[in-house]
Parts: structure tokens; C-alpha cells; sequence
């Protein structure tokens, strides 16, 4: 932890000094109707008292007709907006404002027909649900802020100074920055800005943990400030409010113009939020060996190959004991595994579920997120995906082989990626764009889906927010537009 200051007046407080001082509130989190809730029990009937039973209430029509046929077509999990009394006309009426999503996936209170259901997995990953449920609520007030702002952008250095001057003296709220950003000297140089800079709490990354008293987190710049914000929690996350001031917008939706009225609707809560899925990756060196045998080499690794059976890995070819866990991440954008220094093409071998899927051949191979089918997967050529979506999508880079295509696979199941026995050199792997090594023979990549999402805050809806990013990011339209706008101001001309 970094030393603070003697006094306040001498410059900021360290996160140390700060914890001791005052009690952060706990992170915002979902309501409770975003919550999948257990299905009821029906006492058994048999099929004839059942449809005795259908007969009669069919005959008493009207409102009881009513309530009996929206209680057998609602979905598993959904909450009950009916009322005991009323008339049938007020229950039509209410009807239409109900949104009843027929979702198809892994919910964990699905039923098929009148005896088939999903078997219970308490250990599932993830469930869907209606998007439009995704509604983001505080139990307690928000105190503390996370303030990250792109570092060496000088257009920036205005922008921060008003959102936490906003903060501090308006909100009254505890504002955490990084270090480096307090101690620009653009910062350091501002007098006015002083009383300000002196209450601020700050963080070094690698060295203070501040995952567990941050509430709120409000990113200035481009996509690479979310990604940021991503890196600092690898266990949940706290929501995020992403302003575009930066290069690329796909994910920043907000306009700093109206950030005093956008950040006072967070904070009074029941706003829409986007769960950007992540991936868990573990990086396993030398577990590709036999117990009591040293590491595979090369050689060693082409005569086991030989042994495989249908694309399935053999017993005793992994060992979890003799494998070493040397990094284990959080990731929001991508995984990728590239050749490197060597001009030689990178050959890894993909495994899904322990199964042998295909060995890749080429520059490299991206395993991405939906949020990250936007970037480097968007630019190697495959399909954006809606963060919605519960997937992961593989992609390769300039694949020797023309016929392999991107491919995507289901949130939760787990992919292996391991240096091919053909393979003539070593290949690298980066996470997010950071934290780049080498993969050697005998090394693997695991890679699943994270049960810890980012919560992005929507501007509008998850829906439009999207398509809006989509359509700025890679001008969609534009002449559309502009010819629009070139209508509105000779009708406006000619009017005048």
C-alpha cells in the first residue's frame, strides 16, 4: 500500500487512510426480478380430473376464465402483477403492458410438456432471462466513486475536473482515482482544482485492492477505459457508466454534455444495464505429462498423439496435479493466441470439452466475447454478436485452411487450446491486449465463461444502445443521413 500524506492539505488520501475513515456502502446489484426465481409445485391430478376441472372453469367464463389462462401461459419465474379483485375489462387492459418472452435456453426452471423438465445444475454459469427485466437498483446509496479517465489525453483534463468537482461538492460522494492520474501535472499546476485534488482517494494498480469498496464506476475516454475498469475486479464488478470521449464508442454510450443529469438518474437507480459476459482463463504450464515423467517435448507429444481415439484425450495424457496454474484472469474482450516473432504460421490445437475439435493453422486464433465480436473478431472477419447473447465465438486469424470459418459455441463450455505436436515454433498469448506470454509444448489455455459479468449501464436500452454504437463505430448510413439532413434545411430554407 502506498504511504498517504501527512495532512490534508498536502495532496491526496491513499485508499489506507480513506478504508480507515469511513465505511464504503456495498456495490450495487440487480433487483430482485432480475433473479430467477424456483418454479411452483402443482399438486398432481389425474387426466380426467384435469380436464373436469379445465371444463368447469371454462364455463364460468369471464374473469375467472381470464386469470386461469394467464396463470397457465405465464413462463416459469415470472412475477405475478395480477390482482385477487377486479374486473375482467381491468385485467385485459393491464395485459398488454406485460412482456411474456418465450426464451429458449438454459433457464433453470424450464418445463417441456406436462412431465419433462431441465435436470437442476446448481453449478450452472449462466441463465437467461428477458433482457428487458435487466433493471439496475441500489439497496443501499451509493458513496463511494471509481473515476478512471484516459491517461495522456490533455482533452480530457477538463472534462474530469468538472465530473469530480460535481461529485465531491455536489454529491458529496468519496471519489477513488489512480495515482498517475493525480499526479499529472496539468492537475498538480491548478490551484482551483487544489481543495478538490486533496480529497480525492487514490490507488496504484497491482498494489492496493479497492474491489471490495467501490460502488460505482464512471469511465472517461475511449473502450479502452471499460476495458480498464474490467482489469481492476476479477471478482464482481460494480456497475460501470461509460461516457465516449475517446477513439472508439462501442461501448461508451453516454455524451458528457448532460453528465449532471445522466449521473443523478444512476444514482437514483432503475436504470437499464447491459451484463457483459467475461471469460475465465487459466493459463496451466507443463500439465501436458504423464505422472512420473517429465514435460512433453516435441517428439514425446507426437508419439502420444498417435494414441488418441476419436479426438478424445486419453487417460493420463493431462495430469491437474503436475499442471501449474501460473495466471488466472478475468477477460471482457478476447483471448489470443498468435505466432509472435516467428514467421513461422502458429498451429494450436482446439479442444472443446476435452474433445479434439480442429487444429488451427494460421496467424492465430481469437476467443472472444460477445462484446469483443466488435473488435479484433470484428476485423478478422466474423459476426457481431449481441453482448445478450450467451455464447463464445471463435475466430481465426488468416487461417491457413479457407474452409474454417468462425465459429460459436455455448456460454459455459470449456475450450483448451495447446501448442500442436506439428507445430514448428512456439506461439504467444495476450489477454485484452495485456499481460502478453509465451505458450510452450506442454503449456494449455483454459478458457469458460466468467459467472461475474460487467454491468454496463444503458443510456437509452440494450437494444438501442447497441445498434446506435454499431451504426456511429461503422458509419452505418451515413448517407442516409446526410441527405436527411440536406432535405430538412432547403424545406426549412424554402419555408422562410
Amino acid at each position: 500500500m502506498e504511504n498517504s500524506e501527512s495532512g490534508p492539505s498536502s495532496g491526496p488520501v491513499s485508499v489506507a487512510e480513506r478504508g480507515m475513515a469511513r465505511p464504503s456502502a456495498p456495490s450495487g446489484q440487480l433487483s430482485e426480478s432480475a433473479r430467477p426465481s424456483k418454479h411452483r409445485e402443482h399438486p398432481s391430478k389425474s387426466p380426467r380430473r384435469r380436464r373436469k376441472g379445465t371444463k368447469s372453469q371454462r364455463r364460468g367464463g369471464g374473469h375467472e376464465q381470464l386469470l386461469w389462462e394467464m396463470e397457465r401461459r405465464r413462463l416459469p419465474g415470472q412475477h405475478e402483477h395480477l390482482e385477487p379483485s377486479g374486473s375482467a375489462s381491468d385485467t385485459v387492459e393491464s395485459c398488454p403492458k406485460r412482456r411474456a418472452h418465450f426464451l429458449h435456453g438454459p433457464y433453470p426452471a424450464t418445463h417441456f410438456g406436462p412431465k419433462a423438465c431441465i435436470l437442476p445444475n446448481p453449478t450452472s454459469v449462466m441463465h437467461i432471462q428477458d433482457p428487458a427485466s435487466q433493471r439496475l437498483t441500489w439497496n443501499k446509496p451509493p458513496v463511494n466513486v471509481l473515476v478512471i479517465r484516459k491517461i495522456r489525453d490533455e482533452s480530457l483534463v477538463e472534462p474530469f475536473k468538472e465530473l469530480c468537482r460535481f461529485l465531491v461538492e455536489e454529491k458529496l460522494m468519496m471519489v477513488y482515482v489512480e495515482r498517475r492520474v493525480v499526479d499529472d501535472a496539468t492537475l498538480s499546476k491548478d490551484e482551483a482544482f487544489g481543495s478538490i485534488r486533496n480529497q480525492l482517494c487514490t490507488f496504484r494498480e497491482g498494489y492496493d485492492d479497492i474491489s471490495d469498496c467501490i460502488d460505482l464506476i464512471i469511465c472517461l475516454g475511449g473502450d479502452g477505459t471499460l476495458l480498464y475498469a474490467s482489469s481492476l475486479f476479477q471478482g464482481s464488478v460494480p456497475p460501470v457508466m461509460a461516457f465516449h470521449l475517446g477513439s472508439l464508442g462501442f461501448l461508451t454510450p453516454f455524451k458528457f454534455e448532460s453528465y449532471k443529469t445522466e449521473v443523478a438518474k444512476v444514482f437514483e437507480g432503475n436504470a437499464a444495464i447491459t451484463l457483459r459476459s467475461r471469460l475465465k482463463v487459466k493459463v496451466v504450464k507443463d500439465m501436458l505429462q504423464r505422472e512420473g515423467q517429465q514435460p512433453y517435448s516435441r517428439e514425446t507429444t507426437q508419439q502420444h498423439q498417435q494414441q488418441e481415439h476419436n479426438g478424445i484425450l486419453p487417460q493420463g495424457h493431462t495430469n491437474s496435479e503436475a499442471g501449474k496454474v501460473t495466471l488466472q484472469l478475468q477477460v471482457l474482450n478476447e483471448v489470443v493466441v498468435d505466432r509472435g516473432p516467428s514467421s513461422y504460421l502458429s498451429n494450436v490445437d482446439l479442444y472443446l470439452d476435452g474433445r479434439l475439435i480442429t487444429s488451427v493453422q494460421g496467424d492465430g486464433v481469437i476467443v472472444s466475447t460477445p462484446t469483443g465480436s466488435t473488435a479484433y473478431a470484428a476485423a478478422a472477419g466474423a459476426s457481431m454478436i449481441h453482448p445478450n447473447v450467451p455464447a463464445i465465438m471463435v475466430t481465426p486469424i488468416c487461417p491457413h485452411s479457407l474452409s474454417f470459418r468462425p465459429i460459436v459455441v455455448p456460454a459455459g463450455v470449456e475450450l483448451m487450446i495447446t501448442l500442436s505436436p506439428d507445430a514448428r515454433n512456439t506461439a504467444w498469448v495476450s489477454f485484452d491486449g495485456r499481460k502478453r506470454q509465451e505458450i510452450q509444448y506442454g503449456d494449455c489455455i483454459k478458457i469458460t465463461t466468467s459467472c461475474y459479468p460487467v454491468p454496463s449501464i444503458c443510456c437509452h436500452d440494450l437494444v438501442y444502445d447497441w445498434f446506435e454504437s454499431l451504426a456511429q463505430c461503422l458509419h452505418w448510413n451515413v448517407r442516409k443521413r446526410q441527405a436527411r439532413l440536406a432535405d430538412a434545411s432547403d424545406s426549412s430554407d424554402t419555408e422562410n
